[in-house]
């Protein structure tokens, strides 16, 4: 029999993405956002909260980078989203990372994350009930150790961080379960 527990933010998982972006002269700032995900297949979507430094400098620069924060990198990750840029001017230097121009976008990867997702600014969503930004994918960059033998992404390889909500914990993925497409053929 299922509880009630109240009104919870309850998808899980939660990505845990690292949004970064130049600001008008040049200086790398990052955000980590949990409310982001894939919108189409070359678009992506992230709820930011107007008057973050980050969304500032995407709306400046016309461009963002998505990094997928991996459990090497767990403490920068989690202080990428405890610090704010508005008040915290070496937000990024006090990590000790390292930041390279993208050769596709105007906006910094950062190289420590192993996959950086390349995107460019289509459009602010300011409604009543949501706020955020859309960007087109121009680009994946991925570490090789991160990369199967076919060269996609493989996730056991790339322990990424999921968020959890209702407990407020980091989370990597388990094994796998079944194969997407397949497993419910046979109820077709």
């Amino acid at each position: 029999m299922k509880k009630d527990i109240g009104v919870q933010q309850a998808v899980f998982p939660m990505p845990v993405l690292m949004v970064a972006a130049y600001d008008e002269n040049e200086k790398v700032n990052v955000m980590n956002v949990a409310w982001g995900q894939i919108c189409g297949s070359d678009r992506i979507y992230l709820c930011i909260g107007k008057g973050k430094k980050t969304l500032s400098n995407i709306l400046k620069s016309k461009a963002f980078t998505v990094s997928l924060a991996d459990k090497a990198h767990m403490q920068a990750a989690d202080f990428y989203g405890l610090a704010s840029g508005n008040t915290m001017d070496d937000k990024f230097e006090r990590t000790g990372y390292t930041a390279v121009k993208s050769d596709k976008v105007h906006a910094p990867i950062i190289d420590e994350f192993p996959v950086a997702i390349e995107c460019e600014f289509l459009e602010e969503l300011d409604t009543e009930y949501i706020h955020g930004v859309v960007g087109r994918i121009i680009n994946v960059k991925a570490d090789e150790s991160v990369l199967a033998e076919d060269g996609n992404v493989d996730v056991m390889k790339l322990n990424v961080l999921m968020f959890d909500n209702y407990r407020l914990g980091y989370y990597t993925i388990g094994e796998k379960a079944g194969q997407a497409f397949e497993v419910g053929k046979a109820l077709l």
